[in-house]
């Protein structure tokens, strides 16, 4: 089962991430993410810092996740393994078909085009929605933000997760990611443990 946490920066994600570790530790998850899970998320990381043209760094997170899937969670999903991933397809879909915004048509359409045939489709995704204005204020130092964490294109991402979810509500659990860090946690958890716990039963059926 392939799980992934998603929503804008600084909604809360990596806090979520790290709290789940522990209080999940007895299922033996695979935790991991995106950009960053293989060598190739050094050259996205390089590539975002570097401010390369937009369809270089399209193509770049695009070689990440096909890495990740590669290295990562087919081989964890062919074990059978719960795998949880911090940021996958929606995030490469949400932030860069708004970078993308004139420079390619229906960027959007493309960067799934990209992806047909060959990428996995989340079992769940949680998605943190919080205000920009907030989600700003918990982001680091503004001399070191990276060129996407502007109000504008946070604000235009986050509508583009909010559109994925609306069209695919059986698989987005949508969390107040202004709510206290421990309820977050603890809904989180349970519905994991729930959406696992049914996945077991089904396979047994």
């Amino acid at each position: 089962m392939l799980i992934t946490l998603e929503g804008i920066d600084g909604s809360g994600k990596s806090t979520l991430m790290e709290a789940l570790r522990f209080s999940l530790a007895d299922l033996n998850p695979v935790f991991t993410r995106e950009p960053g899970a293989t060598w190739v998320g050094d050259a996205v990381r390089r590539a975002v810092k570097e401010r390369l043209d937009p369809v270089t760094e399209a193509l770049l997170f695009t070689a990440d996740h096909a890495a990740h899937l590669a290295a990562v969670i087919r081989p964890a999903l062919n074990e059978r393994r719960l795998v949880i991933s911090d940021r996958y397809t929606d995030s490469r879909f949400a932030y860069q078909s708004v970078t993308l915004e004139g420079t390619v048509p229906s960027p959007l359409s493309w960067l799934q085009a990209l992806h047909a045939g060959w990428s996995l489709r989340p079992d769940r995704t949680f998605l943190l929605i919080l205000p920009v204005k907030q989600a700003l204020e918990r982001i680091r130092d503004h001399s070191r933000r990276e060129h996407f964490e502007s109000e504008e294109i946070l604000a235009n991402v986050q509508a583009r997760y909010l559109d994925f979810a609306a069209a695919d509500p059986t698989r987005f659990v949508i969390i107040d990611a202004l709510k206290g860090k421990e309820e977050i946690h603890a809904f989180a958890e349970a519905e994991i443990r729930r959406i696992v716990g049914w996945s077991q039963t089904s396979r047994r059926s």
